[in-house]
């Protein structure tokens, strides 16, 4: 039987409170979000062939399996089965934070080449309180490989507007294009205005959509290889010519070795974020001990180790 339900078009207007910890408005029409989850068209006449066809799906919008995680929103998504082992709150909208860099990777995968020389702009120099950055400046010179690096080992928002500027021209062209590939894989609930997931009301996503970004990204060979990293080097030329070295590092708590993951459990991806809109997010993608791949979405966790403890009793829950 041919599965079959219509595209739902994203809130035009959207009411977003900063810390809002249950989560903000509803991102989809609830009452067609079931087992027959496949896209048709939208009014502009847009189609995704076979969408449904090899992703998780879930048969209901209520919570299941759904104990012993203290988080807004969460999902774990047996890749073999193609069946959602757990969810709560999956279609509601949150605040995605650094996990926007999933797809700011995958963009620039897919558009650029990792040989290319990137020159860090002025955009790159962002004056936000706590923001994590790869401590470049404007005018630095380096790989787009080292940059991606840089991007996703210690979540540099200064690297990601790099990548946004070398990708696109500009954050605002790159944000257009986020939203775009989005809406083709299907995450047409979620909406980018830059590509690091600094707060904005009008950035934002849902557990089930990131899970869709993140399985597209994992098709990328080269994409593991940015997000599973716990340290990098990178050489930097700086504006006067002067080579330096830059060693960043993880703050994933599993690649840290402050938190473990189930046993036998290996992680093969993973990207954090965290901002007090936000809360403490985290997508992984990970094998199970009998060598199954899964992808688990954690956001708006009230504290680190509700995060990670979370995390790992979800992924759990799976093998």
């Amino acid at each position: 039987m041919k599965l079959k339900v219509f595209l739902l078009i994203p809130l035009a207007c959207c009411s977003l409170l900063y810390g809002c910890g249950a989560g903000l408005t509803d991102a989809y029409d609830i009452s067609q979000a079931s087992a027959n989850i496949m896209i048709d068209t939208d009014e502009d006449g847009f189609k995704a062939d076979g969408f449904a066809s090899a992703l998780c799906v879930p048969e209901t919008e209520e919570p299941v399996n759904a104990d012993g995680v203290n988080a807004a929103a969460y999902g774990l998504f047996d890749i073999e089965s193609q069946t959602v082992v757990s969810q709560s709150g999956i279609f509601d909208q949150v605040y995605p934070a650094s996990t926007t860099k999933v797809l700011t990777c995958l963009l620039a995968l897919e558009r650029g080449d990792l040989e290319d020389i990137v020159t860090v702009p002025e955009e790159a120099a962002i004056d936000v309180s706590g923001s994590s950055m790869a401590d470049l400046k404007p005018g630095d010179q380096l790989k787009l490989m080292d940059l991606l690096y840089g991007l996703m080992v210690p979540s540099g928002n200064d690297a990601a507007a790099a990548i946004a500027c070398h990708i696109s021209g500009s954050i605002d062209e790159f944000s257009a294009l986020m939203n775009e590939r989005a809406r083709e894989i299907g995450a047409t609930h979620s909406h980018f205005v830059n590509p690091h997931g600094l707060p904005s009301d009008d950035h934002y996503t849902t557990a089930y959509d990131m899970y869709l970004i993140l399985n597209e990204a994992l098709k990328e060979p080269d994409f593991a290889q940015f997000a599973s990293q716990s340290e990098y080097t990178a050489s930097v030329t700086s504006a006067d010519g002067s080579v330096r070295e830059v060693t960043w590092t993880n703050g994933n708590g599993f690649l840290s070795g402050n938190f473990s993951l189930p046993a036998g459990v290996s992680m093969i991806a993973g990207k954090t974020g965290h901002t007090n809109a936000a809360g403490f997010c985290l997508v992984l993608a990970e094998t199970a001990p009998d060598g199954g791949e899964m992808i688990s979405v954690v956001f708006n966790a009230p504290t680190y180790e509700d995060l990670y403890n979370g995390m790992s009793g979800l992924i759990s829950k799976g093998i």
